[in-house]
């Protein structure tokens, strides 16, 4: 047990466990499913199939009783990766209980008889690896277009609901307390921010639902590709899984992930002739393989589904926010649960094109309910203010051609 926490703690320097008070939020959950759960599960199991102290060595093979260890160990390293093969007509689990065959998949063959050869047992670190990778792109690419501009709003605001003193408070856990009156001014900065860039938030906005939408593509590409890696047996892995053999057929993950194959070894004899070694490798690799394929298999269908419910609701999100209250009340109170005036949600959103509303949720997602109350509400008297400049400027221009 000790030997597995010290090969997982390899990673826990990379992945923040803990929510710093800084923190800022910039995304949802279904994205943090992708570049935090499945990246972290995906390097797991990547150092979980380089690991040699759980399974021993990733294969051994068998070739006769005049063999020395260091030829033994040559036969191990040529047979691991110039591949291993099965033949498909000994694939039949009663010949193997009856005694006519050593092991499913194991027995003599002919030139003409079919084999399949079996590879990607070498390339499985690597293909997982990449795949890690591959779910981290997508935040990589949404943190940089970012840009860190919400952190610069809503940095220090975290404790702002506790602001009642004239002067900031650092606590013993290096938490501080801003001042009322770093309070109130940080929060005008929030409001001239969002005044200044009222309905030129849409670059913001579509980076973010760009980037949903890379996630949906990258984990779909993702199950096709590990299918292809497998020589097409990713796909229907899953619906074999509950069904029973019958008819002395081997287990479908025996046959993708074959525990016993044979492999060849050429040699030069004493008299120069080329000798073929038979010998039987025991896949102690497989057994792990087996377990992390059946894993991703169910990881990857519900992450597909979560996303493509992800995706329809940013959709709903999109026809929505300008046109029901009840709506904006019910997702402003999920991003940050409290009570607001109903009509100052209104005034708000009325004002806000897309992109504007989602940068404002994601401001409420990262203040305090009375913060952001006090937000929402002078908010709401900017925007009615603006609007009453501009309807007496327009009735002034009128009177000023006549004259």
């Amino acid at each position: 047990m000790a030997d597995l926490l010290a090969t997982f703690s390899v990673i826990k320097n990379h992945v923040k466990l803990k929510v710093t008070q800084d923190a800022v939020s910039i995304d949802n959950m279904v994205f943090k499913l992708h570049y935090r759960v499945t990246f972290v599960a995906l390097l797991l199991c990547t150092l979980l199939v380089t690991s040699r102290q759980f399974i021993g060595e990733h294969i051994r093979c068998i070739i006769g009783d005049k063999w020395g260890d260091d030829q033994i160990k040559v036969i191990n390293t040529y047979c691991f990766f110039m591949s291993t093969y099965t033949v498909p007509k000994y694939m039949n689990l009663t010949s193997a209980e009856l005694g006519e065959i050593a092991h499913p998949g194991v027995g003599p063959a002919t030139k003409d008889d079919p084999v399949v050869h079996h590879a990607y047992y070498q390339w499985v670190p690597f293909v997982l690896f990449f795949q890690a990778i591959l779910f981290y792109m997508p935040h990589y690419i949404w943190r940089r277009a970012e840009g860190g501009r919400l952190k610069v709003l809503v940095s220090g605001l975290q404790m702002a609901s506790l602001a009642l003193r004239e002067t900031s408070l650092k606590t013993e856990n290096n938490i501080t307390i801003p001042s009322r009156g770093e309070r109130d001014e940080k929060i005008r900065q929030i409001r001239q921010a969002f005044l200044q860039r009222i309905h030129l938030n849409r670059p913001w906005a579509y980076s973010l639902g760009l980037c949903e939408v890379l996630n949906f593509i990258n984990v779909l590409v993702q199950i096709y590709l590990t299918d292809w890696f497998l020589g097409g047996a990713f796909l229907g892995l899953g619906k074999v899984l509950g069904q029973e053999s019958t008819d002395g057929k081997v287990d479908a993950l025996d046959v993708v992930f074959p525990k016993v194959t044979k492999c060849v070894f050429h040699k030069y004899g004493a008299s120069g002739s080329i000798q073929n070694h038979d010998a039987l490798c025991i896949m102690a690799l497989n057994i792990v393989n087996e377990k992390i394929y059946v894993f991703l298999w169910y990881w990857f269908i519900i992450l597909a589904t979560v996303t493509g419910f992800g995706l329809i609701w940013r959709i709903l999100t999109m026809i929505l926010h300008a046109r029901s209250v009840l709506f904006n009340k019910i997702v402003f109170s999920m991003a940050c649960p409290g009570k607001y005036n109903p009509w100052n949600v209104l005034a708000v959103t009325h004002e806000c094109h897309y992109g504007d509303w989602i940068f404002l949720y994601y401001i409420a997602k990262n203040l305090d309910n009375y913060v952001f109350k006090e937000l929402l509400q002078k908010l709401a008297q900017d925007l009615q203010e603006r609007q009453l400049h501009a309807a007496l400027t327009q009735e002034k221009e009128p009177l000023t051609g006549e004259s």
